[in-house]
């Protein structure tokens, strides 16, 4: 019988099956609980975070009265820690090639049908121009499980290649790398190859249901993909971004698996999640998101990112195309802080379109608009598009970023460097109508830098940018 134990390194003891269900009780029997409800409202605010116990609770909870609350508190602490700041990315898919049988995803083996690529170093080159042609600056790679066609040296050969291309004025200043759990020291290859976050999705953190979906290849061993984590750390990765595939499983016993996760990494290595995700089952090539009865409404989604907001205050939330405009919209004043904008989800598809009978996408994009429009859309809403990379460059990643974050110093040092590089998107890429509205937005942020030496420095560097020059950074 395992015991639940955050800080304990085996899986089924920091995500224990038995805390989860007794969680979800407590939550079911106290969701009509006011006073309950209002002392852990109170107790959010202090933006400490809440524990699964709680933050199950709120979510829970369908007081209207108390729903507002927390909505609005969840607003106040994504504008507290992050400003109005989203930051942009894309994704690269270097190989669609994988050994694993994921019931969810078209990569599985059994896969006949799905058009099978993998792209040469050369056609790396091509797509990352085509991004930096785009202007992102950040990119998170994936790859799908196959030690014959995607082995860590062909992994570590792209991040190479990425990096070492500048175009123009284009250069990936941040490769975050979504790869299949893997080991202690193919972890510390990657980080020394200098890679940002490292991000695995749980899927589902059931155990039965895991192995359920996962019935063959070596993605099917639950306890080695939980604790890869631990092994990223032990490698020295600072940065992990976590996830659970919303759908494959009740939502109630991932949103707590996802908390359990964080206080684990919290509790064992001093620094929790850098990210999480959300992302919702799709449609794919041999995929029907229908066949998986646990989907979730967009009111219950918006739900989860306000809870997740309020409980785990200082990770950055992500959502991707895989959500519909207005779905983005609703959840980007709830907590979101990152979002993709212009993605591929086939693997190339940048540089040329993909022909339709080549397709070769993970999952249907629900929003297809061009980066510019991304970028036009957000500043319209009032966020700052943020193509910043400045942390991981600075080394200020893992506990010397959370701190950063916790002590509130995002508006003096996030907030210019936000700005900054939103005026050399402005000047080299931007569509003439985006670059007017960020040239006013940015005036108009610039007076809310709080200390007036940033200021000062951040005005600066800003028309040095106007004037040619590139890669300010505070």
């Amino acid at each position: 019988m395992y015991k639940y134990d955050p800080s304990s390194l085996k899986a089924e003891e920091f995500i224990n099956h038995e805390e989860i269900m007794e969680t979800l009780a407590y939550a079911e029997a106290n969701k009509h609980n006011e006073a309950l409800i209002s002392e852990i409202i109170e107790k959010a605010k202090l933006r400490k975070g809440l524990p699964h116990r709680e933050a199950l609770v709120l979510l829970d909870c369908d007081i209207p009265e108390k729903n507002e609350e927390i909505y609005a508190l969840a607003e106040q602490i994504k504008k507290d820690f992050y400003g109005n700041r989203i930051v942009m990315f894309a994704p690269l898919y270097l190989s669609n090639y994988c050994v694993n049988g994921c019931l969810y995803c078209p990569y599985h083996a059994k896969n006949k049908h799905i058009c099978r690529k993998k792209l040469t170093q050369d056609e790396i080159r091509q797509e990352v121009i085509a991004l930096q042609d785009m202007g992102h600056k950040r990119l998170a790679i994936e790859a799908g499980e196959d030690p014959v066609n995607n082995p860590i040296e062909y992994i570590l050969e792209s991040i190479n290649t990425i990096y070492s291309i500048k175009h123009k004025n284009g250069a990936i200043r941040r490769v975050n790398v979504n790869i299949a759990a893997t080991t202690v020291e193919n972890y510390r290859k990657l980080k020394e190859a200098g890679i940002g976050t490292y991000i695995l999705f749980q899927e589902t953190y059931h155990k039965e249901s895991y192995e359920r979906l996962h019935p063959t290849g070596p993605k099917h061993n639950y306890a080695y993909h939980t604790e890869a984590m631990d092994r990223a750390m032990e490698g020295g990765i600072d940065d992990v971004g976590i996830g659970a595939l919303f759908g494959l499983e009740l939502y109630r016993y991932e949103f707590a698996g996802l908390l359990m996760h964080a206080e684990h990494l919290e509790a064992v290595h001093g620094v929790g999640p850098h990210t999480i995700s959300v992302p919702r089952v799709r449609r794919a090539d041999d995929i029907d998101p229908d066949e998986f009865d646990n989907g979730i409404s967009d009111d219950t989604f918006a739900k989860i990112v306000a809870c997740l907001r309020i409980c785990v205050p200082y990770t950055g939330l992500i959502v991707s195309t895989r959500e519909s405009q207005r779905s983005r919209e609703r959840v980007l004043k709830l907590g979101i802080s990152q979002i993709s904008g212009g993605s591929r989800t086939s693997v190339g598809g940048y540089a040329e379109p993909e022909p339709e009978e080549e397709n070769s996408a993970q999952f249907d994009v629900s929003d297809n608009r061009t980066l510019d429009e991304v970028v036009n859309w957000l500043m319209k809403l009032g966020y700052i598009p943020s193509f910043c990379t400045a942390c991981y460059r600075e080394g200020r990643t893992g506990d010397r970023f959370m701190s950063l974050c916790k002590a509130g110093q995002i508006q003096n040092c996030c907030h210019p460097n936000a700005l900054m590089t939103l005026k050399e998107y402005l000047e080299d890429y931007a569509a003439p109508e985006t670059k007017e509205i960020g040239e006013k937005l940015i005036a108009k942020e610039l007076n809310n830098i709080p200390k007036e030496k940033v200021r000062k420095i951040a005005e600066e560097y800003i028309n040095n940018i106007h004037n040619g020059q590139r890669d300010f950074r505070f």
